[in-house]
């Protein structure tokens, strides 16, 4: 019976707008535990039955949010219940007046009333053992978090033929773990075949804070802002929201012991007294609460969160308000950023200007009240943290810039608020590191950083020397001269910029077909591949260390003097442009928006040769006439920079001689990914590329992970490794 319900969980709902697969699962009575849906999942894809994997991982799923959500309703209702209120402290200091007495039965009576309505509510909301019947050990609880049932879930719907399913839970994988090389491959294979809808690759588990947070700013920049507005406020109120699930969460079971804490080196709470014991479970929960900011603001699949994230929504809504007109709500935004940063000299200001355009009205406004509870909850926590550092010696890593200094004892004050004195608003973007400092992880040997930033005058610009080799760019030099078609990537156009040069050029596709029917060397193709992949690794490793950057289209280019057409010569050989945005030199704008390749983060030109005159690369200031930097290319020469209106470049005319370079750019969206890139690759491997939807053998894929618990109670977690033939998408 309870495989038929399973079965049915695959139908939608009548009346569902979500695709098959994705719409909301009819509950079971009583719910679930996690844990076991998930292992079972895993039991039928190492079987093979892939309707009931899908319809295990996504009960699995749907229990996990449920219980988080029981969780935190509880919280929330309990402590609104009467008689379950703590009793405020006798004393400010958190250290005295701790005997027994009064104040201890009324903390304890408080604290049974609070689990009694908590454990009632929990058995209410999840069934009659409530939430201790759906307790996860740590390994499930990280399975769920790096949202590996997406990666099974991927092939499963893979061979129930449901690729747009298939897309959404692979791109939903990849999102959170973008490093993860099958789920790469996975996604260029994707992103190849035939009926595979661009709308397909989306986030399912992507955060309401984030994609309200990302279309307001994406607004913003459009010069949208009365349209942003309503996304940025929802983006400050689901980001609160995110921050009490966090918290309710950290009042959840204690995680499982670690190894040290179970072979007796770390003394455990079972070795503590009373008092110990329940100050230690508090200070624990208070450290969870603590970094429940950071985990809000830290996108998925990212290590580290955007800093002072609440007090950056908070400037950017009082910007907005302000722009529009809405001068009330733009002074109660800066007068919440002062809860944060009292003496910061920018929002002072701003409130000043407000307070002489509202006149007497400004008195009566303060701060939004959402605010200043998150400001008063946090700070009243951390005053209990570094009072447990000094005696108790326990740690505690305040996350927060903010926090006064008259809350940080002063023995400690100098070492925790170094380097947290700039705002994000008025600081610069920091300049990538030296090359040496990141050459041992990401760079080839002979690399070299010629010029940064502050050398070329810009933001976010490097010359880079030593990525080729003389003989290899004579091998791409001889490709071109094969291969390179006039007007090849300008639509058919000889001299799509200028009518005194000849453009021809060459893309990866065609190098790969001509190399596999024997027109050109393999060597030459092949090295066009690797060379397009050293300059995409370094331009990450520089610019993006912690996004990952794509190849959006690779273009071997080259520029040709036009014998008897270069006399008073008055023109470029490429028009100062940006690559992402349309450059507008009178207003200093860059518009970005189509026909302009929006989705471009990153450019790179790497130069195959020298002699030729002219064809210098310079950059200059948005009205495209200032030249602010110049750069003579060379062999194995890197120019990279960010695509945006920040680096508006051009070409100097080419009056003599053919000047080659491999053009390239890079985006950080996995579908704008060069698709003629992976058929190229298959090309250019030496078996044959089998046929459209035929799977190849290799190694299992995706395994499943290792085993989830070690304890007696968890083996029915274990899951029997088999290791089926691979199959690639």
């Amino acid at each position: 019976m309870l495989s038929l319900l399973l079965l049915l969980l695959l139908l939608p709902p009548q009346g569902s707008s979500e695709p098959p697969g994705l719409a909301q699962l009819p509950r079971l009575a009583p719910l679930q535990s996690p844990d076991l849906l998930y292992a079972d999942g895993l039991r039928a894809y190492s079987a093979g039955a892939w309707e009931r994997a899908v319809a295990l991982f996504r009960e699995a799923l749907r229990s996990r949010a449920e219980v988080g959500r029981a969780r935190r309703d509880c919280g929330a209702l309990c402590a609104a219940e009467p008689g379950t209120e703590l009793p405020p402290v006798p004393s400010s200091d958190p250290g005295s007046d701790f005997s027994p007495g009064p104040w201890e039965r009324l903390l304890l009576r408080a604290a049974l009333r609070r689990a009694e309505c908590v454990s009632q509510c929990a058995a209410r909301r999840l069934g009659p053992r409530g939430a201790a019947g759906h307790r996860a050990v740590r390994a499930l609880q990280d399975a769920f978090r790096r949202r590996e049932p997406y990666n099974y879930l991927q092939r499963a719907y893979y061979k129930l033929k449901k690729l747009d399913l298939a897309v959404a839970a692979a791109h939903t994988f990849y999102v959170a773990n973008p490093k993860h090389l099958q789920i790469r491959e996975d996604m260029v294979k994707y992103h190849r075949m035939s009926g595979v809808r661009r709308q397909s690759f989306r986030d399912l588990e992507n955060p309401l804070h984030w994609a309200a947070y990302d279309e307001g700013l994406e607004l913003l920049k459009r010069q949208e802002v009365a349209a942003a507005l309503p996304l940025l406020e929802e983006a400050l109120r689901e980001s609160l929201a995110q921050m009490e699930s966090c918290r309710a969460e950290c009042e959840g079971p204690e995680e499982q012991l670690t190894e040290e804490e179970e072979e007796g080196e770390v003394q455990s709470e079972s070795q503590s007294g009373l008092y110990e014991a329940i100050a230690g479970h508090w200070i624990r929960v208070l450290q969870c609460r603590q970094r429940c900011p950071g985990v809000v603001a830290t996108r998925p699949g990212q290590d580290s969160p955007i800093s002072d994230f609440l007090p950056s929504q908070l400037w950017q809504l009082q910007e907005a308000h302000a722009q529009v007109g809405n001068l009330s709500q733009a002074m109660e935004n800066a007068l919440s950023i002062l809860l944060f940063y009292p003496e910061d000299e920018a929002v002072k200001g701003a409130l000043n200007k407000y307070q002489k355009l509202l006149g007497e009205q400004s008195s009566d406004l303060s701060a939004r009240e959402n605010i200043r509870h998150f400001v008063l909850q946090s700070l009243g926590e951390k005053k209990l943290l570094y009072y447990a550092m000094v005696h108790l010696g326990t740690s505690f890593k305040d996350p927060d810039p903010w926090t006064p200094e008259d809350f940080i004892p002063e023995g400690l004050r100098k070492k925790l608020r170094e380097d947290q004195e700039k705002r994000p608003w008025d600081s610069k973007t920091p300049e990538p590191e030296s090359l040496a400092k990141w050459r041992d992880i990401h760079v080839l040997e002979g690399v070299t950083l010629t010029q940064d930033a502050g050398q070329l005058n810009g933001s976010e610009r490097a010359v880079l020397d030593g990525l080729l080799t003389p003989t290899e760019c004579e091998i791409l030099l001889q490709l071109a001269k094969d291969a390179a078609k006039s007007g090849d990537g300008y639509r058919s156009r000889r001299s799509p910029h200028t009518p005194h040069e000849l453009f021809e050029g060459l893309t990866v596709l065609r190098a790969a077909q001509l190399a596999r029917a024997g027109t050109v060397g393999r060597q030459g193709a092949k090295l066009l591949l690797e060379a397009s992949e050293r300059a995409r690794n370094l331009t990450q490793a520089y610019f993006s260390p912690d996004w990952p950057l794509h190849l959006s289209f690779t273009h071997l280019v080259c520029r040709s003097a036009i014998d008897g057409e270069q006399e008073q010569r008055m023109d470029l050989s490429h028009p100062v442009h940006a690559d992402n945005c349309l450059l507008d030199p009178y207003s200093g704008e860059c518009w970005k928006e189509p026909p302009a390749y929006t989705y471009r983060d990153y450019s790179g030109l790497l130069y195959l040769n020298d002699d030729f005159q002219g064809g210098d690369l310079f950059f200059t200031e948005p009205d495209a006439l200032t030249v602010t930097a110049q750069v003579r290319p060379q062999c194995g020469r890197l120019v990279a920079f960010s695509s945006g209106g920040e680096n508006p470049h051009g070409v100097w005319a080419v009056t003599k001689g053919r000047r080659c370079t491999l053009a390239l750019w890079h985006t950080r969206a996995p579908e704008h990914m060069e698709q003629d890139r992976a058929e190229a690759e298959m090309l250019l491997q030496e078996q044959e590329e089998p046929e459209e939807g035929e799977i190849r053998s290799g190694d299992s894929s995706p395994e499943p992970p290792s085993a989830l618990g070690r304890r007696p109670h968890q083996a029915r977690l274990e899951v029997k490794r088999q290791r089926p033939a691979r199959e690639e998408l």
